[in-house]
């Protein structure tokens, strides 16, 4: 099975590397990292990754995958990006995000009238693409797998792996990666973290999420322009 996971500019490598040290436990599994170009790209803290595939030379996916950080923003309107997206999308078995990473696939049109989760920062963001959005760690509509934030891709890529090969040989990938979660506190979403913290981040976070917030909008009524003027 061929796994094309999308590597842009500006993402938040967690999002996608948690699910690729899962995925390249799999023999079945052949994984490209796949951008316009071969050059590196760098995600949003300073992390070169160098893509195995372009969009020209990129094989049909089985399993497609969007990985979400701040360079989401720009593919939301990159149409370029949502072409291939939407290309790959037709014959894959899997349409699949970690966190904002569904933003992209829901700009594309990809996750209309699906469930889905996002960032918890986010997530609010997919009801304007008519997604059903979901405040849970991995969710799974059909064949659309979505993961939550960051280090939610370890989860999702178990999920996704269980269900293709067995819970067996996922729980020797989760035992062999030594997954198994133990942070020094509680608090890594809002409803466990203490009322001040979360404050404090939501207020750090806001001039980045308004931008975010209108470029969804913007998409949003892109997506919509162009499903009323198809035949």
């Amino acid at each position: 099975m061929h796994v094309v996971m999308l590597a842009f500019p500006r993402m938040t490598q967690l999002d996608l590397t948690g699910p690729f040290e899962v995925f390249t436990r799999f023999k079945e599994l052949q994984v490209d990292l796949v951008w316009k170009t071969a050059g590196p790209v760098t995600d949003a803290s300073g992390l070169r990754l160098v893509p195995s595939k372009t969009f020209a030379d990129c094989p049909p996916a089985d399993i497609l995958f969007v990985p979400g950080g701040p360079g989401q923003m720009a593919l939301m309107e990159d149409q370029e990006t949502l072409d291939f997206l939407r290309g790959q999308a037709k014959g894959a078995s899997w349409i699949t995000s970690v966190c904002t990473g569904s933003l992209v696939l829901a700009a594309a049109g990809l996750l209309t009238g699906y469930r889905a989760t996002s960032h918890w920062a986010s997530i609010d963001q997919l009801t304007l693409f008519d997604v059903e959005a979901v405040c849970q760690r991995v969710v799974v509509d059909r064949n659309r797998v979505t993961g939550a934030g960051v280090t939610s891709g370890i989860d999702f890529g178990l999920t996704l792996t269980a269900m293709l090969f067995g819970e067996e040989r996922a729980r020797a990938a989760q035992l062999g990666m030594e997954y198994d979660p133990e942070p020094p506190f509680a608090g890594g979403t809002p409803s466990t973290a203490p009322a001040a913290t979360v404050s404090a981040v939501t207020a750090v976070l806001a001039p980045f999420l308004a931008e975010r917030v209108a470029i969804s909008k913007r998409a949003a009524a892109a997506l919509k322009a162009s499903v009323d003027v198809k035949p």
